[in-house]
């Protein structure tokens, strides 16, 4: 009897202890009683899935995390293990995604199934992706929202700044001085809209008087249109003959004669030829200027011994008497040697 006793008592600490290491399996997530299929998932990143967070499919809870770890020993990709206890064909193509399953940030695997005809066997591994979290969804919605307010902060603080400039004694002084020249500008301008209206008032029968004599000219011209019109038409003339001109030859040969002309006055100043020697050289002039002292003198003896020259007598004259002598040795009257000095 006693012995029964402990057997039973032996029996029921190993279905505790069974009992114990089944659950501890469960919590972390493999069961050891009902064995599942088992597929792989590598991750770069598994934004804080742990073992034990659940598999879906559609919604539907089929498995559990099993195990995560790393693909080597310096880190980098992350490996899934994935037990799928739910009777479940799992196309090759399907994609093993990290999704938050509640609003608290928990995650979970949903499996989306692909449309392969294979079938992915015990051990597989499948595609992988992470979604979002509503930590990230929340920050990419709320990212514009800052960027606007963090914006409109600038903006405000700008306005206050130029608000605090405008309200500076200085820049009070400035405005009230501005807003006097505004208002001196408007009393001047309506001082000057007055002297218009009244020199239009006073000056309207001449204003009439110059608006009837445009609109007369404007007859005129218009009764003149055909007179104008053949003017035109001569000037056209007159232009096209001078376009038909040969006005580049005129003017080559006009140049040619400039440089001959230009030639011509350049030999004359070097004393080429014989306009240049009469302009440079004086002895022409020299002899006309003797050639003039012998005329005058010879005009002067004729003028003192008109005898000497033309004589009217009957018995002819004396040798001595029509020899020349030269004014300076004549003996000559006083009133002839006054008019020669003079002279």
């Amino acid at each position: 009897m006693k012995r029964k006793k402990e057997f039973q008592l032996g029996l029921l600490f190993i279905v505790a202890l069974g009992l114990l290491g089944w659950g501890i399996s469960y919590l972390k997530g493999s069961d050891i009683l009902f064995g599942g299929t088992r597929y792989y998932a590598v991750y770069n990143h598994i934004q804080g899935l742990l073992v034990a967070n659940p598999v879906t499919v559609n919604g539907y809870e089929v498995g559990q995390v099993t195990d995560i770890d790393f693909t080597s020993r310096e880190g980098g990709n992350v490996v899934v293990e994935m037990e799928v206890e739910e009777d479940i064909d799992i196309p090759k193509n399907s994609i093993a995604r990290i999704y938050s399953s509640d609003l608290m940030g928990s995650k979970a695997v949903a499996i989306d199934l692909g449309k392969g005809p294979q079938v992915a066997a015990h051990g597989d591994t499948l595609s992988s992706s992470v979604e979002s979290g509503i930590k990230e969804a929340v920050n990419k919605q709320v990212q514009p929202i800052k960027q606007k307010a963090e914006d409109l902060l600038l903006s405000v603080d700008t306005v206050v700044t130029a608000i605090q400039t405008v309200f500076k004694p200085s820049s009070r002084e400035k405005i009230s001085n501005s807003l006097s020249s505004i208002e001196n500008t408007l009393q001047y301008m309506e001082s000057t809209t007055y002297n218009l209206d009244t020199l239009m008032k006073s000056e309207r029968s001449r204003l009439s008087m110059i608006v009837g004599n445009i609109e007369n000219i404007t007859r005129n011209l218009a009764s003149k249109e055909t007179q104008i019109n053949h003017t035109l038409d001569n000037l056209s003339a007159i232009s096209d003959t001078l376009a038909g001109a040969n006005i580049s030859k005129t003017l080559h040969k006009t140049n040619k004669s400039l440089k001959q002309l230009t030639a011509i006055i350049t030999k004359i100043n070097e004393g080429e030829g014989t306009a240049g020697m009469l302009i440079n050289n004086d002895t022409l002039y020299r002899n006309l200027q003797s050639a003039s002292h012998e005329l005058n003198m010879l005009m002067r003896d004729m003028k003192l011994n008109p005898g000497r020259y033309v004589h009217f007598s009957i018995f002819g004259r004396g040798k001595k008497q029509n020899e020349y002598v030269p004014p300076e040795k004549q003996k000559q009257p006083k009133e002839k040697k006054q008019e020669q000095q003079e002279d």
